[in-house]
């Protein structure tokens, strides 16, 4: 019994010196296996540290002192490019106050590398107002002459114009492209410069008819004899600050008188 005990003994202090485990302590085949130890350290670097920040580019990557001058080097060329564009603008612009003052300046920057062939009026804006007036020689019911009155009828368009979101093309353009398209066709003395200029006076006569009819310019029982057109032009003032001088006169260009024939009336024909 001494020498058994002695035995056991020695085993168990083998087993506690090598880290061994008794095998009689060791589960059978059929016994679930004993789980194996969790380790929580790589768990716990990972819920304080979080995911990696994604690294930074462009500008941002650069350190302060760098992300100064890249804003400064940014700054520089907007302004360039801002001054290029306006210069470039006055360049091609129209002559104005501006221009006039700084022209040398303005050419100096534009010529030679940036020189442009095209202008971005053409023509130049129109800087007068240009009224078409009429007025008319009334026979009265019992043969009475008289005249009326001067019609304008760019006022009249001028109205209708104002406020109305959707003009007709009637009321912008016909009387003005009627004009235009007289003055064109006729010199200085209203005579006629070529074939068209028949043309542009029986057009022009016909429209002031129509807006005279409008007017009810004949009265009740009255015919419209003749009639005569004018062009009263007045210079559009400059700006206060402006140091252009202008003649503030309006200039009249009168035309002869038109006898009405059948064809000037509405649903005539010569």
């Amino acid at each position: 019994m001494a020498g058994s005990e002695r035995i056991t003994g020695s085993r168990r202090i083998a087993g506690s010196d090598t880290g061994g485990v008794d095998p009689g302590a060791w589960p059978s085949a059929g016994s679930p296996a004993a789980p194996a130890p969790v380790s929580t350290s790589t768990s716990v670097c990972a819920s304080v540290s979080g995911p990696d920040p994604e690294p930074r580019t462009g500008v941002a990557a650069l350190s302060p002192r760098y992300q100064i001058g890249a804003a400064l080097a940014l700054a520089v060329v907007a302004v360039v490019a801002c001054v290029h564009v306006g210069m470039v603008f006055l360049h091609v612009a129209p002559a104005n106050t501006l221009t006039k003052a700084h022209g040398k300046a303005i050419d100096d920057w534009i010529y030679p590398e940036f020189e442009q062939n095209w202008k971005l009026f053409a023509p130049n804006p129109l800087q007068q107002d240009i009224a078409v007036q009429v007025r008319a020689e009334v026979q009265a019911k019992n043969g009475e002459l008289r005249t009326t009155g001067w019609y304008d009828l760019s006022a009249e368009d001028g109205r209708a114009i104002d406020g109305n979101l959707l003009p007709s093309h009637t009321q912008q353009n016909e009387l003005r492209r009627a004009w235009d398209f007289f003055v064109a066709t006729h010199d200085s003395t209203n005579r006629s410069t070529g074939l068209r200029g028949t043309l542009s006076e029986s057009y022009l006569r016909r429209i002031v008819m129509l807006r005279l009819d409008r007017d009810d310019a004949s009265g009740k029982g009255g015919v419209i004899e003749q009639v005569q057109v004018r062009s009263r032009t007045t210079n559009v003032p400059p700006p206060k600050w402006s140091t252009e001088k202008i003649s503030d006169k309006p200039m009249d260009r009168v035309l002869p008188w038109w006898p009405v024939t059948a064809a000037d009336t509405d649903g005539g024909a010569e």
